[in-house]
Order: C-alpha cells, then structure tokens, then sequence
C-alpha cells in the first residue's frame, strides 16, 4: 500500500508546462480512464473493508486507503484538467505542438511542418519557436544558423 502512494505521488509531480503530442495525450487519457474506473473502484472497496474492522479512529488501515483515495482524486483533477487546457488549446486556432503548419517563405517556398518533439520540427527549434503560439496569416522571423528569414502562416491543421 505504502508503494502504492509513493507512485501516485511520483505521478501527481509529473504535470509540465508544455504541451502534448498525440502519443502524450494517449497515455494521460488511458491513465485517466484508469483512475477512474478500476482504481477508483477498488479505493473506495479499501475503505469499505477497513470501515469493517471497526474503531476507525485507531484503524491504520481506514486511514492508509483514505489517504490513497485523496491521492487519486488529485491526479485525477490534474489530469483532467491538462486534457481540457490542451482541447482548449487546439480550439484556439494557434500553433501548438501537434499542429501541421504549412509555411510560405518570403523567396515564395511553400513548406510543411509538423509539430511534435518526436518525428517533426522540434518546438524548441528555431522554427517551432517561431510559430508557436502564431495564428494563421501572422508573419514570422526565423532566427536560424544559417541566417533569419521571414514566412507566413498559411494554414494551421490537426491531425486527427
């Protein structure tokens, strides 16, 4: 039990400021479904079963399941809420990470980017840094190695 509290603590500290490619957002929704079907369900038999071993206000048990259910219910609301800044965030109309941006260079290149940590433009990139957060038809300047150059958000998509 006491293993299993240090987990979810260690799992409560994960919350990062970035945003999520689609693989992230797979997990924290399949982790989220797990909380709160299975893990929810046999938190709260803990409590019933150590209800049942009487006095509760000398019950190790009782106690050790309450605290696993605060726990729970605090992941559960980080989780929750991360899922729902990032649904807000898409609907924004912005580039966020996950995005695929087509790009028109100021020499007239035409250039499709996908955003993501893993197999596209990297937001930390100096092409990620630049259209980040930038809505369509908003002029960016890229501070690359080789030099800056300008472009243009033509469009913004999602992939599904």
């Amino acid at each position: 039990m006491l293993r299993r509290l240090l987990r979810l603590r260690a799992l409560m500290s994960d919350a990062r400021g970035e945003q999520l490619t689609r693989a992230e957002r797979e997990q924290l929704e399949a982790e989220l479904a797990d909380l709160e079907g299975p893990k929810r369900r046999a938190v709260v038999e803990a409590i019933a079963t150590a209800r049942g071993h009487g006095d509760l206000s000398e019950n190790f048990e009782y106690h050790a399941a309450k605290n696993e259910q605060g726990l729970l219910e605090r992941r559960i609301a980080i989780l929750s809420s991360r899922l729902q800044h990032e649904d807000e965030a898409a609907a924004s109309g912005v580039v966020t990470v996950g995005a695929t941006v087509d790009l028109e260079r100021e020499d007239g290149e035409v250039m499709t980017v996908d955003v993501s940590s893993v197999g596209g433009v990297s937001p930390e990139s100096p092409v990620g840094r630049a259209i980040l957060g930038r809505a369509e038809g908003e002029e960016v300047e890229v501070e690359a190695p080789r030099g800056a150059w300008r472009a243009r958000i033509v469009s913004i998509r999602r992939s599904a």
